[in-house]
């Protein structure tokens, strides 16, 4: 009579099964935590790169405007341009009691106004100082710096509602297309048509929605049917502007001293500017705590303690056009 070994046909032993079970658990522990890992390095990732993009691209456009300030196509003197009579402006941006700010390129005493700028703005300066600012609008403790100048290249076609400057070399005429009435100066043939590009950078508190406290790189740039001084927002993120102005004293071209806060007298020899731009992640890094000093311009020495990764950018930019105009004798 045959025997069966009911022993070899036996299932696992609860604690082979136990086993089992914690094994399993640990691997998909493991792969749970390598996923989750993943995601957040490409989430931050992309957040850092995304701040990185913004900050670029918000340095390379004050860069060009501020190496172009003072930029008037073939005229050589800021004097030679005469608002024309019939150009008015819906929203200005000059001071209290100053109309058509945004149109003038020289101050009554004689120096240029291509670049104004305001050192670590209080709520009220820069209110005063630009009446198109809103009381809340600019992160206190910032610079804003206003550009006047023309386009780069004459216009290849006139637009209804844009400003332009027609000039023949020697005089210009700032006006509003289409040109109606009886011109304050009339520039016969051959002539060329600039178009007008004054514009302020600032930091302004928010990006969307007074109250988000996303830091924004904003300027108010000329548009519209008015025209007036529209709001134009460049890049989310960035925390702080700040810029040093070099001066030349010595009449060589080459910047001697550079100072955070220059009068408009000393803008007068401006020859070129150091931007710095501080700019944050605008999601946070929950597994992240910035406790570093960032020092940038003359601005107090700022310690986060958040979760936002944040960086410092900066570059030199030359400015020409002024300091060529003094040097020319203006």
């Amino acid at each position: 009579m045959q025997r069966h070994d009911y022993r070899r046909q036996s299932g696992f032993t609860l604690v082979e099964i136990m086993v089992a079970m914690l094994l399993s658990l640990i691997l998909g522990v493991a792969i749970v935590t390598v996923f989750v890992n993943n995601s957040h390095s490409f989430s931050q990732d992309d957040n850092v790169m995304r701040m990185q993009d913004d900050a670029r691209f918000a340095l390379q456009q004050i860069a060009f405007d501020l190496s172009m300030a003072g930029h008037y196509a073939e005229l050589l003197s800021p004097s030679a341009v005469t608002p024309d009579t019939n150009l008015t402006i819906g929203m200005d941006c000059g001071p209290a009691g100053v109309t058509n700010w945004a149109f003038q390129t020289q101050a009554v005493t004689g120096e240029s106004l291509s670049v104004i700028g305001i050192d670590n703005v209080t709520s009220a300066q820069v209110v005063a100082g630009h009446s198109c600012f809103l009381a809340d609008e600019v992160a206190p403790g910032t610079d804003v710096v206003s550009i006047k100048r023309v386009a780069g290249a004459e216009a290849a076609a006139l637009r209804d509602g844009a400003v332009y400057l027609r000039t023949n070399g020697t005089v210009g005429l700032l006006y509003r297309q289409p040109l109606t009435g009886t011109p304050a100066i009339p520039i016969a043939l051959p002539r060329t048509e600039w178009e007008y590009r004054p514009a302020i950078y600032y930091i302004r508190q928010y990006a969307y929605n007074l109250g988000d406290n996303i830091p924004t790189l904003c300027r108010k740039v000329l548009g519209g049917a008015g025209p007036s001084m529209l709001t134009e927002c460049i890049a989310t993120g960035i925390e702080n502007l700040q810029l040093e102005y070099g001066i030349d004293t010595s009449n060589d071209g080459n910047p001697n001293v550079y100072m955070s806060a220059p009068t408009l007298a000393d803008l007068q020899d401006v020859v070129s500017a150091r931007i710095y731009l501080l700019a944050r992640t605008t999601d946070i890094d929950v597994r992240h705590t910035n406790q570093k000093t960032f020092s940038i311009g003359n601005a107090p020495n700022y310690t986060p303690n958040d979760s936002f990764h944040r960086r410092v950018y900066s570059t030199t930019v030359a400015i020409q056009n002024i300091r060529s105009m003094n040097m020319m004798g203006f």
